[in-house]
């Protein structure tokens, strides 16, 4: 197959560029891996992969957006289907459900190597922090304000919940994302997290 021009089909050069790096990111990591092993997966030439890239650096936080996204748009799906299937649930059983799906995504390799591993080392610490605040703040800030208007968690301000409830899932999903036995860390994290949770919810 003859190699792609990187000023041809651009947009189809940069996808095959993201797919080959995330397949090489997720399975050998950062570090061990080279361009020239990613734009020979992808089949396109060197001048190619920097057209559309400044460096490795700017590909692999390309391909980490890309997994975040993907991560975000899975749990609302996931979550407004079980809000098709279990009408009598609510925005706040919703909330709870998805955080414990996220923390199972965070045991996931490509999101696990990526994002939580490689992403704040390559990138530096607030990586993932700009991920959360353009992907997450806006969808958890909704359904706190749901839940507090169908009189589940008390009526606190939801900017400042908001950050905090992230940082606290933030910080469980970096904890599993290193651990040396993720399955065990995301249970106990879990465990912690539905713990405070139930804290926010209004008394009856």
């Amino acid at each position: 197959m003859s190699r792609i021009r990187g000023s041809e089909h651009p947009a189809a050069t940069r996808e095959v560029l993201l797919a080959a790096a995330r397949h090489r990111f997720g399975t050998q990591g950062y570090a061990a891996t080279g361009t020239e092993e990613i734009v020979a997966d992808a089949q396109v030439t060197r001048g190619a992969l920097y057209h559309h890239f400044r460096d490795k650096a700017d590909l692999f936080g390309a391909v980490m957006e890309q997994v975040a996204l993907e991560v975000a748009e899975q749990l609302v799906t996931t979550e407004l289907k079980r809000a098709t299937d279990e009408p009598t649930t609510d925005a706040w059983e919703q909330l709870r459900t998805g955080f414990q799906s996220f923390l199972d995504i965070c045991t996931d390799s490509d999101f696990q190597r990526i994002v939580l591993v490689d992403g704040p080392a390559v990138l530096g610490h607030d990586a993932w922090d700009v991920l959360v605040e353009r992907h997450g703040y806006r969808l958890l800030a909704e359904w706190l304000s749901k839940a507090i208007e169908d009189g589940r968690i008390d009526p606190l301000p939801i900017a400042p919940l908001t950050r905090v409830l992230a940082a606290v899932l933030s910080e469980a999903s970096l904890l599993i994302g290193r651990a040396s036995e993720p399955a065990t860390v995301r249970r106990e994290a879990g465990e912690v997290l539905d713990r405070l949770l139930v804290g926010l919810e209004t008394k009856k």
